[in-house]
């Protein structure tokens, strides 16, 4: 948007602070190749377009805003003469992309001095070489640092998961060495002790009985009911009583194996029934180890499948085989992490899953989207736990429609995010951990794949007790190169005050 032409006065621009310590000579300059304009209330450029011009306001009113999602957020709103916007950094030239990082609007008649991006270039650098260089090193050595110590969070993150992820995956792996070291020792007293049994005096009629009332017995474990502590204590007992009643001193060892595998009085009376009452004992026996085997493959059984569960996991966390950018399935990708971090959230953190099923799949790049549901659950853990980690608390993750775009919630009970501080939260390096356990780039990190790469937005709600992180998803979204060229003008941003307009002396 054009604005009306009016007459540049050295003495007035004179007066703003960004150009009060310049000599006549230098004003003259500016006066002649900038010009004065006038623009009436509106849109005076847009975020994202080349970025021509660089802006300084004399006098009126002037809103500065970014485009989040599919709404233009505002930044700042000011009326102090001399604050200034544009191509701020035009000194720098091509080797960053030169848009405009925000787009401005004016509320009332506003009047700006206004220099072509190229000649502003040019005067910083014959006016204030050292200046620039010292600009540039800030600028370029800003994004280096922040590029290093991303890696660096990305790293912490990976070692933090990989720990997590060995711990998780050695206790089914011990389960199921120890379950296949206890079933080799049942299977070798199974044999000694049909051995016995075929030594014994058995009809036909008897080891058929017998051999029935095993297979009956390896199919009630399977479908053996869950008990109440009381409930397998009194089944204990009586089965206990029965044994002993029937000549067997080790029933009290005996029964609480058959009461896991489901069995009750009733079946040891088809056993007394089916044998002999002189090898009751031995066929009792040997249905024992039967029970205790079929238990220890149960067990292998599970444990083999949890490491497999665990491997998947870490294979969906990772999205190592998958393509980069893809339509997703968010409470997939959201229970892979939640089972990655179950090492970091412990006994003391209780995880509530409240998934609305209905909701679509989105396009996205799930393995950042895992990046940043990883950030927010380690953030909120850390809140509940607190410096000592002893703390308790729960994490609710919550999924829902949110009109025409996908909600996931991160609720935990942790002790809140304090008001002065709650506008500081996403600003690179800003952390409120202690020194050492945290760079301050996770919120961050978060806020430019969600916002940036994914076209999203991320807010916070916190009060003591209840503090919310809401990510924000759009239902469709652009192509994968539109979004990259997106995150690409980025690179043009120094910091968070080169997004907005500049109030300094």
């Amino acid at each position: 948007m054009s604005g009306q032409l009016m007459p540049c006065s050295p003495h007035e621009i004179g007066t703003l602070f960004l150009f009060e310590k310049l000599e006549p000579a230098q004003m003259g300059r500016l006066c002649a190749a900038g010009r004065v304009e006038l623009f009436q209330p509106g849109p005076v450029y847009t975020e994202g377009d080349p970025a021509t011009c660089f802006f300084v306001m004399i006098e009126g009113t002037v809103v500065l805003s970014r485009r989040v999602g599919g709404d233009d957020v505002e930044v700042t709103r000011t009326s102090q003469p001399g604050v200034y916007a544009g191509a701020m950094q035009a000194y720098i030239g091509d080797r960053v992309r030169q848009v405009y990082n925000n787009s401005m609007r004016v509320t009332e008649p506003t009047r700006f001095f206004v220099l072509p991006a190229d000649t502003f270039a040019e005067i910083m650098q014959d006016w204030f070489p050292m200046a620039v260089h010292l600009l540039e090193g800030l600028f370029f050595g800003s994004k280096s640092t922040q590029a290093a110590i991303g890696q660096r969070e990305r790293l912490l993150a990976l070692g933090s998961l990989s720990a997590g992820l060995t711990h998780e995956l050695n206790n089914p792996a011990a389960a199921a060495v120890r379950a296949t070291s206890t079933l080799r020792e049942r299977v070798a007293k199974m044999r000694h002790k049909l051995a016995i049994i075929a030594e014994s005096p058995f009809s036909r009629e008897q080891l058929a009985g017998l051999i029935e009332i095993q297979e009956r017995t390896a199919e009630r474990v399977a479908k053996a009911p869950a008990l109440s502590p009381l409930e397998a204590s009194d089944r204990e007992d009586a089965l206990s009583d029965w044994l002993d009643d029937h000549g067997m001193e080790n029933g009290w060892q005996l029964a609480p194996t058959f009461v896991q595998a489901g069995l009750d009085v009733d079946w040891l009376e088809q056993v007394a029934a089916a044998v002999d009452e002189e090898i009751l004992p031995n066929a009792v026996g040997w249905l024992n180890y039967t029970i205790e085997t079929e238990l220890l493959m149960y067990e292998i059984e599970d444990s083999t499948t949890r490491i497999s569960n665990l491997v998947d996991a870490a294979k969906q966390y990772s999205q190592l085989d998958r393509a980069p950018y893809r339509v997703v399935d968010v409470h997939e990708l959201l229970d892979s992490t939640l089972l990655m971090l179950s090492a970091k959230t412990g006994q003391n953190i209780e995880v509530v899953k409240e998934y609305d099923r209905t909701v679509p799949p989105v396009p996205a790049y799930p393995a950042e989207l895992n990046q940043v549901w990883t950030n927010l659950i380690d953030n909120a853990v850390c809140a509940m736990k607190g410096e000592d980690g002893g703390g308790r608390g729960t994490l609710t993750v919550r999924t829902a429609l949110d009109h025409d775009q996908l909600l996931v919630e991160f609720r935990d009970t942790g002790s809140g995010i304090a008001p002065e501080i709650k506008g500081r939260i996403f600003d690179p390096f800003f952390t409120t951990k202690p020194v050492g356990q945290g760079t301050g780039l996770g919120l961050d990190i978060s806020w430019r794949i969600v916002v940036n790469k994914h076209h999203g937005t991320m807010r916070v709600e916190s009060v003591p007790g209840d503090t919310r992180f809401q990510v924000l998803l759009p239902l469709t979204a652009e192509t994968p190169e539109a979004s990259e060229a997106s995150e690409a003008s980025e690179a043009s941003e120094a910091s968070e005050a080169s997004e907005t307009i500049v109030e300094t002396v």
